[in-house]
């Protein structure tokens, strides 16, 4: 049995590995691909956390690797004159949907993936653009622009990326800005691969510019639409930025984060509720001859040992097991002041030396450095292949007008036993960041704040958590009481549940899906399943427990090992999967009736 000392070493060498050269140089085990074929059984897709990838439900009999734009068309060419299904993949695969996998009936399917279509970045310095290959990674990109002595304002934190599946997902920084934080509403053309008649080839390249109105329905499209080939994005003069984090308490904080957010461009909060904790991120542009040479080399996307990241699992479990919330929350403590000793991960050049970090836009905005390089002994924590970290990702975009609410109605939760809220504050918190009104028909139609927040998921579906009730109620929450969209590449099931009346062009989005995928090619019942956000017609028993439903029954949720469907303690209409020792003291195991 690991004890909680084994922890806090475990939590200080997740964070200080990498911020302090003094220590150990470590390099990451890079990650395997996504897709593994047999001799015999054709190919499976895998998620990178390992959440999805069997043989049920991402199997396909063969994968392709085109690596010219032609090459890309022949393959739709070829799956459309065989009335094949087509995913296309990357050689990342960080989505938690199952949006990538291809239909059932997999004989079938065929997958595509990117990986190798990656060689083309070209920098238009006079126009202030780049046009890249969509299988181009987010890093490869940002340096080649950065080395033109240009800058991408948005990019998301991790960098893990291809440019095609990051503008597809609606992924995203931080900003009220400008054009805002989300990628896509940086893309002022894009080339789109699409079925087409046997006179023109079986498929056809269609070249869509700023002005076209399909371009909104194909900067974000979820890979609906057909294949991107060719994004084209635009650019700024490069710029630097000056970051300083403050720790401090987080009264009030739901009442001034949008002056937060309309005073610092890259602004950001982070809260940690248990702790009652709220981190704000003072991030702005500062002119190009301000000394600094920084990094934020987030320190959850650094390298880690691998038995390391084992033995925090092992802890996690050991926790869970024996349902030691205290445990926990020992642990949210050196998590939290570990974080603010190094500055979670900003580096005013091998180390973190003080405020402020100032470094080039290319260096601060994103990061990644645990999927570069080769070892045996260290990889990404949550890599599958180690047994590592494995959690639920949670991502709600609210209405900014909606967002204090939501907030105080997590702080009533909260403050009935702030010990159930340690787990969350184990991995980030909440990460509060900010988007602007998007005209892509599946982006945000008004001015967003979008929160993501990561808690402990068990090995076994089938297994409950600790404080269960609590995340299904703040999710409920989030999605149903406030409206909140769910972010497109993150996400349980449940947070879909009739996610099509949340967006207003939403329509738009399925004419021009008909208008280029009439046959719909690209679309898989699990695709369907995010995209039109409907709850299985047969609940099963524990579909709770994975958010496959919202529990209507004890069966629902987990009654042998005493978990039973119960009402929200603070958001009344919300369902949950609740402990209770027994059957008699249900109603009053947080010590108040409901």
């Amino acid at each position: 049995m690991y004890t909680t000392w084994n922890w806090f070493l475990g939590v200080l060498h997740l964070v200080t590995w990498g911020s302090s050269s003094t220590l150990l140089t470590i390099y990451a085990m890079p990650p395997q691909s996504p897709v593994q074929c047999s001799t015999t059984g054709g190919c499976t897709l895998y998620n990178s956390y390992g959440v999805w990838g069997d043989r049920k439900d991402c199997h396909a009999p063969n994968v392709t690797y085109p690596t010219t734009e032609q090459e890309l068309r022949s393959v739709v060419a070829y799956a459309n004159q065989n009335k094949l299904k087509v995913k296309v993949v990357t050689k990342f695969s960080h989505t938690i949907p199952k949006l990538a996998c291809p239909t059932s009936n997999s004989e079938a399917s065929l997958l595509v993936s990117t990986e190798k279509y990656n060689s083309n970045i070209v920098v238009d310095k006079d126009n202030l653009v780049v046009t890249v290959d969509a299988g181009v990674g987010l890093r490869e990109m940002i340096d080649k622009v950065e080395e033109a002595g240009l800058s991408l304002v948005a990019a998301p934190y991790w960098e893990g990326v291809s440019v095609g599946g990051l503008i597809s997902t609606g992924a995203h920084g931080s900003s009220w800005w400008g054009k805002g934080g989300a990628v896509h509403d940086y893309v002022i053309g894009l080339s789109l691969i699409v079925p087409a008649r046997p006179s023109e080839g079986y498929s056809k390249i269609i070249r869509l510019e700023a002005q076209d109105p399909l371009l909104n329905a194909a900067k974000v499209s979820l890979g609906l639409l057909g294949v991107i080939s060719k994004v084209k994005l635009s650019l700024e003069r490069g710029f630097k930025r000056s970051v300083t984090y403050n720790f401090t308490n987080d009264d009030h904080f739901e009442d001034v984060f949008m002056d937060h957010a309309k005073k610092y461009e890259f602004a950001d909060i982070t809260w940690y509720p248990s702790k009652k904790t709220a981190v704000y991120r003072y991030d702005e542009r500062v002119p190009l001859n301000v000394s600094g040479d920084g990094v934020y080399d987030f320190i959850g996307f650094q390298s880690n040992l691998i038995m390391i990241s084992k033995s925090i699992r092992a802890t996690e479990k050991t926790f869970e097991n024996t349902r030691d919330v205290k445990g926990k929350c020992t642990l949210a403590t050196t998590t939290v002041a570990a974080k603010k000793l190094v500055s979670n991960g900003l580096k005013n050049g091998l180390i973190f030396t003080g405020y402020p970090v100032i470094g080039q836009q290319g260096k601060i905005q994103t990061s990644g450095s645990c999927f570069y390089s080769s070892s045996s002994f260290s990889t990404c924590a949550w890599d599958p292949r180690i047994n590592g970290l494995f959690f639920y990702e949670t991502t709600a975009i609210f209405a900014a007008p909606k967002f204090g609410d939501f907030i105080r109605d997590v702080k009533k939760l909260r403050d009935l036993n702030p010990e159930n809220f340690c787990g969350v504050d184990v991995y980030n918190g909440f990460l509060i960041r900010f988007i602007k009104a998007s005209g892509a028909y599946l982006g945000q139609s008004e001015d967003s704040v979008v929160v993501d927040f990561n808690y402990y998921r068990a090995s076994e579906a089938s297994t409950p958590r600790l404080n269960q009730d609590v995340w299904e109620e703040v999710e409920q929450m989030a999605f149903f009481k406030y409206g909140a969209k769910p972010h497109w590449a993150k996400n349980r099931n449940l947070a879909f549940l009739d996610v099509q009346h949340k967006y207003p062009n939403f329509n738009r989005f399925i004419a021009a899906r008909k208008q280029l995928d009439p046959q719909n090619m690209f679309s898989s019942e699990w695709s369907d399943e995010i995209l039109f956000g409907k709850e299985a017609a047969n609940k099963g028993d524990g579909c709770a427990l994975e958010g496959q439903c919202i529990c209507s029954e004890d069966r629902h949720c987990s009654p042998e090992n005493g978990y039973f469907c119960k009402q929200g303690l603070v958001y009344k209409e919300a369902r949950v999967c609740r402990y209770s020792h027994s059957l008699s003291d249900n109603e009053y195991f947080y010590g108040i009736r409901y």
